[in-house]
């Protein structure tokens, strides 16, 4: 039987490494944005990619499954949130629609895996 790793860190959670890749991503991407953008979307797009990964640090640290439960759920919203305003980036054109695709896949994963974690802090 095959015996499965140990998480000690939110680091070791699969939806925290997808969330920080999407981070890194996110902030690539802006850096191409108008610089008229820099206290406009960009900042707003940096803000919620950086909470899914906040949030999913800090409802890992949580002692309660409601609490984590709770933080995974919090995740979700900004997640949304950026899956929002990458939708308005595409549609303005600061982000080609090959850039979107990829980054808006990786979201969808990071969604699933989020969905994943509440699931398995509500039973």
């Amino acid at each position: 039987m095959e015996e499965k790793a140990k998480i000690h860190s939110f680091t070791d959670l699969i939806a925290w490494r997808k969330a920080h890749n999407l981070v890194l991503m996110v902030y690539k991407l802006t850096d191409e944005f108008p610089k008229s953008e820099v206290f406009g979307l960009t900042n707003q797009i940096r803000r919620s990619a950086v909470s899914v990964t906040s949030n999913i640090a800090e409802g890992f640290s949580r002692v309660t499954n409601k609490d984590k439960s709770q933080f995974y759920a919090m995740s979700l919203g900004s997640l949304t949130e950026l899956q929002s305003q990458l939708l308005i980036a595409r549609d303005i054109g600061y982000i080609s629609k090959e850039n979107f695709m990829i980054t808006s896949e990786l979201s969808v994963e990071v969604s699933k895996l989020l969905n994943g974690l509440r699931k398995i802090r509500n039973t």
